[in-house]
């Protein structure tokens, strides 16, 4: 995807709708002169919702709706007649969308499923009419409700990618070429760094028609959680991911070292990112021979699975895909 159509966050104002008055009416009719109170009631505001929609990938679309007012409730009228509500108003979004209040960064809503509505801000109950203010003691009552007032705020919606496998390394160090060489998706590749600026996604295709994303994900550098780079515009991108694929070159100076100082700028920005299940892969690794291989494995963390590949000879990639399935597919104990 361009950069220029990849919009990860953006902020719009909101205003939910007002709720309509309850009507202050008498019956009046040509059989009744003096009749009681018939005051309907007001009309709900319009709400304003968050809808999931498996087909969009970017909230590009709402680059140019900055400003979502709401149809306020109609008033209530005579003989018990309710105002209309008024039409709510729902904003689709990708999945993987959070919405936060402007104001404290708090998130107010999450979208993780096709289909799945979250109401962002609620519209203004409609007010009750004279009708149900009366009683053995008053018998016409002149008051009825105001409408509920509406809601406003400016909301932030930030996209965090969903994949089931991201992939973390330096800039440069090949996610590119193996996201192209084992999905369909065709992200840029060229020998300088920052390649690629926006995520990219693909669907990894497995044994028995099966299936698994993976997301090709702009490079950490040293730094990133202090927004150094791409910072943490790229960081929150791998929150999501159940497995991240640590991908580090075999011409690293020191893979070990690679490996730690990624890892750290994960843990900076959110500790939590060390519960997920990890996997180094040693890329181009078409340049080593079998005595390089054991002495850069002897390098890497015992407790993390580690493979070598190739993506451009292809090389040990089904062995990937088979290391990656398997550990998405182990329940977390």
């Amino acid at each position: 995807m361009d950069k220029s159509n990849f919009v990860d966050q953006i902020k719009i104002f909101c205003r939910s709708g007002h709720g309509g008055a309850g009507s202050r009416h008498f019956m009046r009719n040509k059989l009744t002169a003096m009749g009681g109170p018939d005051g309907g009631d007001g009309g709900r505001g319009a709400h304003i919702i968050l809808k999931g929609n498996a087909q969009l990938w970017t909230l590009l679309h709402l680059r140019y709706f900055k400003n979502i007012l709401a149809e306020n409730g109609e008033n209530g009228s005579g003989n018990h007649c309710t105002g209309r509500n008024g039409k709510d108003i729902i904003i689709e979004v990708p999945l993987g969308t959070i919405a936060k209040s402007e104001e404290d960064d708090f998130i107010e809503a999450e979208i993780l499923e096709h289909g799945q509505e979250v109401i962002l801000m609620k519209g203004g109950r409609g007010g009750l009419g004279n009708s149900h203010f009366k009683s053995a003691t008053n018998q016409a009552p002149e008051y009825a409700q105001p409408g509920e007032e509406c809601v406003e705020g400016i909301k932030v919606l930030e996209l965090k990618v969903l994949a089931d496998v991201g992939l973390v390394g330096f800039p440069n160090a090949g996610k590119s070429t193996l996201l192209s060489s084992i999905t369909a998706a065709k992200p840029k590749i060229a020998d300088y760094a920052f390649t690629t600026l926006v995520p990219q996604l693909g669907m990894v295709e497995y044994r028995d028609s099966r299936s698994f994303c993976m997301a090709d994900l702009p490079g950490i550098i040293e730094g990133a959680a202090e927004g150094k780079g791409l910072g943490h515009r790229f960081l929150r991108h791998i929150e999501r991911n159940a497995v991240l694929l640590f991908l580090i070159p075999a011409d690293s100076k020191d893979h070990r070292q690679e490996f730690e100082i990624l890892r750290n700028e994960l843990e900076k920005y959110n500790p939590e990112m060390l519960q997920k299940s990890f996997v180094i892969a040693i890329s181009k690794s078409d340049m080593l021979d079998d005595e390089l291989k054991e002495a850069i494995a002897k390098e890497l963390p015992e407790q993390i699975p580690h493979i070598f590949i190739s993506s451009v000879t292809g090389f040990n990639l089904m062995p990937l895909k088979d290391m990656l399935w398997q550990i998405l597919n182990t329940p977390n104990e």
